[in-house]
């Protein structure tokens, strides 16, 4: 256990002591009072994410002094938090991407798919083709920040997938667009919009949006739930264009090592 202390200004004020309490782990200690938390998670694309829990800037300063590293390091915030903003701009993290967050009603009217596209369900093999597929273009392209923060580089391997997640669109038997929806949620939220770049521009993204949301419709629910990287100027029309209300901003923060 790692432990560094910080003394106040002010007869009256007590030490607060920073602990790593775990490797992924630290605590804030004043008066044998845990008075802040930070945490770090590294997730499967190889970035680590942290957050700090506390009601005091001092000790939100310096728990994120503890915890900044020679590697970038991630944080995302709701933008109107200015208070967690302010503390994680005064620890030198700057914004990296900033992803809107919609509320789209499920009462559309169907748009009908392309001439010879088929929008069913998905099945395995096929699905984990266009993924790979999908995920290189990216890649290539406009690069993984703008992708919703789920959707993982490729890895290697065999990456599990779950059919029953899927809509997808098919031309010719092969599987050229996609949409995923996750319902354990008490709104479903739409995870993934995705067509093969030869595909787009043809209204596959909307009629297989639209299936999705007449399906959700008539089993009783609403609306769902969205994120759009503010980049992304296709998708945010679309869902524009279908009604979706934005709802709030999220920012992802790093740090850059030069900087800290």
């Amino acid at each position: 256990m790692n432990t560094s202390p910080f003394t106040p200004r002010g007869l009256d004020a007590h030490a607060v002591t920073i602990s790593r309490v775990a490797d992924n782990q630290w605590h804030a200690v004043e008066n044998d009072l845990v008075v802040g938390r930070g945490h770090a998670s590294r997730r499967l694309d190889g970035r680590t994410f942290v957050s700090i829990d506390t009601w005091r800037g001092d000790v939100f300063d310096q728990l994120a002094a503890a915890m900044l590293t020679d590697q970038p390091l991630y944080t995302v915030v709701d933008e109107n938090d200015r208070d967690v903003m302010a503390g994680w701009e005064r620890a030198g993290l700057t914004t990296s991407r900033r992803e809107y967050e919609f509320v789209v009603p499920t009462d559309q009217p169907a748009t009908p798919a392309p001439s010879g596209v088929v929008i069913t369900a998905a099945d395995e093999e096929p699905l984990r083709l266009l993924d790979k597929a999908i995920r290189a273009e990216v890649e290539a392209g406009a690069g993984w920040q703008t992708m919703p923060a789920e959707v993982l580089p490729w890895q290697g391997g065999t990456r599990p997938l779950d059919p029953s997640k899927y809509t997808v669109a098919i031309r010719d038997g092969r599987y050229v667009g996609l949409v995923r929806v996750a319902t354990r949620t008490r709104r479903p939220r739409i995870g993934l919009v995705a067509v093969l770049a030869a595909e787009q521009h043809h209204g596959i993204g909307r009629a297989l949006l639209t299936h999705v949301l007449r399906g959700l419709h008539d089993s009783g629910f609403e609306a769902v739930t969205a994120e759009v990287d503010e980049s992304n100027k296709p998708a945010l029309a679309l869902f524009e264009s279908l009604g979706a209300q934005r709802t709030g901003t999220t920012l992802e923060l790093v740090s850059r090592p030069e900087e800290v």
